[in-house]
């Protein structure tokens, strides 16, 4: 039987400390399976601040958004166009949109006057990564869950040394990140993909195991971590939208 979330959940999500919330969750709700915190999150967030997801489209972002769109294909999906995708990987948004029935995809892009002032001929990224990442998707990103008081990622604890103890829920300034697969490893991934026949990003068979801008990945060798294809030769590993300056480009409205 699905857990259903207690009323007192349902108040507190809407107007209690974040930090405390997300104790709280993770406590009651943090152990359950995937597909469960999904609804969970669902239930308690919808009419308390709402909620969204975001995704890459890159090589693990089916499963999660398979996971949600069995609970609510409605649910709004925010993609940051960061203007400097492969080309593969705009097609597959599309492509597994379709397949998986989702209604609300959100194309988030950076501000056209940030763009032109810092960054006019599309070369940022070999000056300054990080202000290029700050520009591009970080504060994409913090426009893209200013509306939700709660928004899932796919992000996985076994992808990087950096996530290694993340948990189910976490507290973002006033919101609450949600990672619903936090504890799948990655045989979970590959099976619940196999067993689900999801379509894969055509950048994975070409090595491409953790997709990004096309200036700032590659592929990796057998056996090297999954990540090693991001800012090869950098010790650059997070782009920043999961990291503290998101927090700090997150609007306190809320």
């Amino acid at each position: 039987m699905a857990t259903t979330p207690r009323q007192l959940d349902r108040d507190f999500a809407a107007s209690g400390d974040a930090t405390e919330l997300a104790i709280a969750l993770n406590d009651r709700y943090g152990y359950l399976p995937a597909e469960e915190i999904i609804a969970v999150a669902i239930d308690l967030f919808r009419d308390a601040g709402g909620i969204g997801a975001t995704s890459s489209f890159g090589a693990d972002s089916a499963a999660l958004l398979h996971l949600i769109a069995k609970v609510d294909p409605g649910i709004p999906v925010a993609f940051l166009d960061t203007g400097q995708h492969f080309g593969e990987t705009l097609d597959y948004r599309d492509q597994l949109v379709a397949d998986l029935g989702l209604t609300n995809l959100k194309i988030v892009a950076p501000r056209a006057k940030a763009l032109a002032e810092q960054d006019p001929d599309g070369t940022l990224h070999q000056r300054d990564t990080d202000l290029c990442c700050d520009i591009r998707k970080v504060e994409p990103m913090a426009r893209a869950v200013e509306p939700y008081r709660a928004w899932f990622t796919g992000r996985k604890r076994a992808q990087a040394a950096t996530r290694a103890q993340m948990p189910v829920f976490e507290a973002v300034g006033p919101r609450i990140r949600v990672n619903p697969l936090a504890r799948w490893t990655t045989e979970d991934q590959a099976n619940y993909m196999r067993q689900n026949q999801l379509r894969q990003n055509p950048l994975v068979a070409f090595g491409y195991l953790s997709i990004g801008c096309f200036p700032c990945t590659s592929p990796v060798s057998p056996g090297e971590d999954p990540r090693a294809g991001r800012w090869a030769g950098q010790t650059k590993i997070e782009c920043g939208i999961h990291l503290p300056g998101l927090e700090a480009a997150l609007s306190p409205s809320r």
